[in-house]
């Protein structure tokens, strides 16, 4: 498509969405006005009074809505949102890649969400400039999960679903991190390399959930250094930190093969003591609240292969 039949497009677009928020808008000045709430980057978005239309546009944040109450007010998702079971109901209208647009207009949400880390910038640029609402879900580390959920619920008008929620999930940390934070008999922390993918090989940087749940298991990510969240890095590399433990973090069913290249590589600690395992809970790679049962389930694993 040429840029002037983009512009064009993207033009009908806006005036679309103009006129469904025209034709929605309430004939009584005296009703209520709009509201201002903060997201997770503290940007203030001014949204309607709940209940509203919530188009969430990546897995975490739809895991995020719900476990904050606000379930029924999701009326669209993207690709993967499976959890809890009932988001797979819902509709969905694209991916992290690209949103169906006209599909997003005429379902006329109140408030988009999204997670910055995982959607298209300029598309998200394009739902912006057509003047939807943009509240931006971001989970960086696991303590960011509860004060997420209580912003959802502030959001959505369901404080007090959403408040037991962050508790109960604080709850869990605290109790992961006194049981595995610190080494058994003060030991050193296990070296770790999470393999996220396998040709070419990619693992996650020192900004990253997954980073961060190694940490609260009481192990080090070998590239905690790297900025990235999915840095690509050679073997090389991987070679030279020497890593007391590899998992290969691979989609189900792939583990094996994964786990099975590294036997070339017998020079590292991790392939000659038998500590390379595959790790196969895709909570893990979650950005909403079972990410909790995913790290239980890292923590377990670690505990089994520390030297």
């Amino acid at each position: 498509m040429k840029r002037p039949v983009l512009a064009a497009h993207f033009a009908v677009l806006a005036a679309a969405w103009g006129a469904v928020v025209n034709a929605a808008a309430p004939p009584d000045p005296a009703a209520p006005a709009t509201r201002t709430v903060s997201d997770d980057l503290e940007r203030a978005v001014s949204v309607a009074r709940p209940p509203l239309r919530i188009a969430s546009l990546s897995p975490g944040a739809t895991e995020t809505l719900f476990a904050a109450g606000a379930g029924a007010q999701v009326v669209a998702t993207t690709a993967y949102s499976d959890e809890p079971p009932a988001a797979r109901t819902l509709p969905r209208i694209g991916d992290a890649v690209a949103i169906d647009m006209e599909r997003l207009v005429a379902l006329r949400p109140d408030v988009v969400v999204v997670s910055p880390a995982l959607g298209n910038p300029a598309q998200l640029a394009k739902i912006a400039g057509i003047g939807m609402p943009l509240y931006q879900q971001q989970v960086v580390r696991l303590a960011d999960l509860p004060p997420a959920v209580r912003r959802l619920g502030v959001l959505a008008g369901t404080q007090a679903v959403a408040e037991r929620k962050a508790r109960e999930l604080e709850a869990r940390l605290a109790a992961l991190e006194q049981r595995y934070a610190r080494p058994v008999g003060g030991g050193k922390r296990p070296s770790v390399l999470l393999q996220v993918w396998n040709r070419p090989l990619y693992t996650v940087g020192g900004h990253q959930l997954m980073s961060d749940a190694l940490s609260l298991c009481g192990a080090r990510n070998i590239f905690g250094e790297l900025p990235e969240p999915s840095p690509l890095v050679d073997i090389e590399a991987v070679i030279a930190r020497n890593p007391d433990i590899i998992l290969a973090v691979a989609p189900p069913g792939e583990g094996a093969a994964w786990v099975a290249d590294w036997k070339r590589f017998g020079a590292l600690a991790a392939v000659r003591s038998g500590r390379v395992a595959a790790f196969e809970d895709q909570a893990l790679s979650r950005a909403g609240p079972s990410v909790i049962d995913g790290t239980e389930d890292l923590c377990r694993t670690l505990a089994r292969l520390s030297p």
